[in-house]
């Protein structure tokens, strides 16, 4: 007997964890994590440490942007279970990253990448080209207005770098130089133009002059791809590979190989004492010269051996006058096919072009974060820089997002044009007003979340006075807005933004009064045919008194339970106090004080609603009325 008492008390702790664990998921599963999060570890409290529960306690923080929470959960998930779902190890590491713990993240991440080189979603990337085509070709994420600009000629025109107020870039506009027979236009020219702004549209060009850098008197011979140094007195350039007499050198193939040159400011604003850097070499071509923003760094472009493709991305240490030994970037950059024109953003973002990677056509725009990031992966601009030509030599400004790209697309003046970008993100409005769902007034201080389709909370307002709120959201995305107030039922709302820059969306929400004159409200509570033990479906709605009595600390109310007319008085009667004190017992798990409920009663058929006594035939529909437990108020702190 001892026996049977013992399990079955062990049996009612495991089915009401098993419960609580499923009202935990629904209202995880209704964005409500804080109360998710309350029940998750309360579940742990009482013996259920499984993945689940640990895993899905770091989704409630992470979602919440607590980082330092989710961290403890998905470490202790991941150090326990060793083969948690990868996306959990992801979300650690982006943790340990927001806390400052590289190493700790850094560790942890190649464990990532030994996961996910076996994982199947490989090959669905593998398999979702088109589809990844597609989306790359027609972005609209960011408003983005592009504008040929007026300097460019009916040649060649490309490599726009901005220094103070002063465009630099290459032209073959100069007919009085030859021809380089390998495009029929004129060799290069350095110019240089004054950038007049337009705040926040494409800034306007002054009319180009020539670059004068002393000791070059040939017209066979390309310069283009400038850079310069903060200070101003130094410019890195691209320039034809030429001897002391400044005579073309050509390999034993007949190729005049690129080299990188420093020149100094000089008086009269112009730049001389024109030095050759130490890297380069007669075999093999190196160009299109770039620096770091502490200018510590150069990067450039080269075709010398031991490359990953046919040209590859270079870094090398600046000291003062000297240099260091190139270093290849690897292949987070490189491919086996074309990696070029290289540019650093104020932001550190490292952009270049690549016909090596997925793209819209010939050379693309791409950017990476591997100059912060190791690891990171390299992204396609996509459109409207990249189209189905080459697409090359982008700047940016970082802060004002206004900046350049060359390309050769179709409807261009020249062979290659210089465009300039005014890129600001797509942004819409989200905005509504929440009211009482049945006074229809509004209500104040009541909180808005904002839900993005992961799941995370990327904005939470509070109402005014008038009920309204408001979000600025992205282009093209999906969200919820869950409206909360203390003593309401929650609302959600779904709304996708479109492509419409400005546009607002109107999302009101209505949230129904848990509280109706001297009752708590909500909605009916389910039990098993001849059960009395609550569902989890019930405790979710249960949750609803928990939340207003735990609100109203000097409350007391009575629970009644009721019952229709089918089945036999008594049996109803017995059926219907077993469900009251059941509820109640439940109300006191949640550690609601036992004195806050002066009595829990079954009044079976007693009190019916409507007219489905014994004597009348009713539709399921009508006899549901009758089912019903209330909460009634008895003393209120309001």
């Amino acid at each position: 007997m001892k026996t049977k008492i013992i399990f079955t008390i062990v049996a009612l702790s495991s089915t009401f964890l098993f419960s609580q664990k499923k009202v935990a998921d629904m209202f995880f599963e209704n964005y409500s994590y804080v109360k998710a999060a309350e029940l998750y570890e309360e579940t742990i409290r009482k013996g259920d440490s499984s993945e689940h529960v640990l895993t899905r306690l770091g989704d409630c923080y992470y979602n919440n942007s607590d980082s330092e929470s989710a961290a403890l959960w998905y470490g202790l998930a991941l150090n326990k279970y060793k083969k948690t779902n990868p996306e959990y190890l992801y979300k650690y590491i982006q943790t340990q990253r927001s806390l400052g713990k590289y190493e700790e993240a850094d560790n942890w991440l190649v464990k990532f990448k030994d996961i996910q080189n076996d994982d199947k979603r490989t090959e669905e990337l593998n398999r979702s080209n088109i589809a990844l085509y597609k989306s790359l070709a027609s972005k609209k994420d960011v408003d983005v207005k592009v504008k040929n600009l007026d300097i460019n000629s009916e040649f060649s025109d490309f490599g726009a770098f901005v220094f103070k107020n002063q465009m630099y870039f290459a032209s073959s506009r100069n007919t009085d130089n030859k021809i380089y027979k390998w495009n029929n236009e004129p060799y290069l020219d350095l110019y240089t133009a004054e950038v007049i702004d337009s705040g926040k549209n494409i800034d306007g060009i002054s009319n180009p002059i020539s670059l004068v850098i002393t000791g070059r008197d040939r017209s066979d011979v390309h310069e283009a791809s400038v850079c310069i140094t903060n200070d101003g007195k130094t410019l890195y350039f691209t320039r034809d590979n030429v001897n002391k007499r400044n005579k073309p050198v050509h390999d034993k193939k007949g190729t005049s190989h690129l080299k990188i040159y420093r020149a100094s400011k000089i008086e009269g604003g112009n730049w001389g004492n024109v030095i050759e850097l130490p890297f380069n070499d007669d075999a093999f071509s190196t160009g299109h010269p770039t620096l770091s923003p502490d200018n510590e760094t150069l990067y450039f472009v080269s075709d010398r051996v031991g490359g990953f493709g046919q040209t590859d991305i270079y870094s090398v240490a600046i000291n003062e006058d000297s240099y260091g030994t190139p270093k290849n970037l690897g292949e987070k950059i490189n491919t086996q096919g074309r990696e070029m024109f290289p540019f650093v953003a104020k932001d550190s973002i490292f952009y270049f072009s690549s016909d090596g990677y997925l793209n819209i056509g010939l050379l693309d725009i791409f950017k990476s974060n591997i100059l912060k990031d190791p690891y990171a992966e390299v992204e396609n601009m996509g459109a409207p820089y990249n189209s189905g030509g080459d697409d090359f030599a982008y700047y940016v400004d970082s802060a004002t997002q206004k900046g350049y790209f060359s390309s050769n697309r179709s409807g261009g003046k020249g062979s290659d044009d210089i465009y300039g970008f005014s890129a600001q993100p797509c942004m819409q409005l989200i905005t509504g007003t929440v009211r009482d769902a049945k006074l229809l007034i509004p209500i104040a201080l009541a909180t808005v979340q904002l839900i993005d389709e992961s799941g995370k909370i990327m904005d939470e307002v509070t109402s005014n006075e008038r009920g309204e709120y408001q979000f600025n959201t992205g282009c093209n995305q999906k969200y919820k807005v869950l409206g909360m107030k203390v003593d309401y039922k929650d609302d959600l709302k779904d709304v996708s933004t479109s492509d419409i820059p400005d546009f607002e969306n109107v999302v009101n929400l209505n949230l129904m009064p848990l509280i109706n004159d001297n009752e708590i409200v909500i909605n009916p509570i389910f039990f098993d045919f001849d059960k009395w033990d609550i569902r989890a479906d019930a405790a979710y709605e249960l949750e609803n008194i928990v939340s207003v009595m735990r609100a109203n600390p000097l409350m007391i109310i009575k629970i009644e339970s009721h019952t229709d007319s089918r089945g036999s008085d008594s049996y109803n009667l017995t059926l219907s106090d077993k469900r009251a004190k059941s509820t109640q017992r439940y109300l006191y798990s949640r550690g609601i004080d036992e004195k806050r409920i002066e009595s829990a009663t079954g009044y079976g058929e007693t009190k019916l609603v409507n007219e489905c006594d014994n004597s009348v035939i009713c539709s399921k529909e009508k006899h549901q009325e009758n089912r019903r437990s209330k909460f009634i108020i008895l003393a209120s702190n309001n």
